[in-house]
């Protein structure tokens, strides 16, 4: 009898995406939409060339900040920098 194995055997992986992962995936593409849509209103109301250096100064902007944060960590964590010494009052 041969071996049966689950039929998404591969879904077990880390999610990843173009270096993103996990939840950052949706933090690129809120950026990506968010620089389209910002851009469309500001140059429809404003200039055409001003809204689209709108546009992609928003999403290189957001794409950034999400791979500063995702160089953090999952969770937001404390960093302290410096030597810390801890004093010994043990009686």
């Amino acid at each position: 009898m041969s071996k049966r194995f689950p039929i998404y055997k591969g879904l077990q992986k880390p999610l990843m995406y173009k270096g993103f992962h996990g939840k950052f995936i949706g933090w690129g593409i809120a950026s990506l939409v968010m620089g389209l849509v910002l851009g469309g209103v500001i140059g429809s109301f404003t200039n055409m060339v001003f809204g689209g250096f709108l546009t992609i100064s928003t999403i290189i902007g957001g794409l950034y900040f999400t791979s500063l944060q995702q160089k953090k960590g999952l969770h937001n964590k404390t960093r302290n920098q410096g030597v810390f010494l801890h004093p010994t009052d043990l009686k």
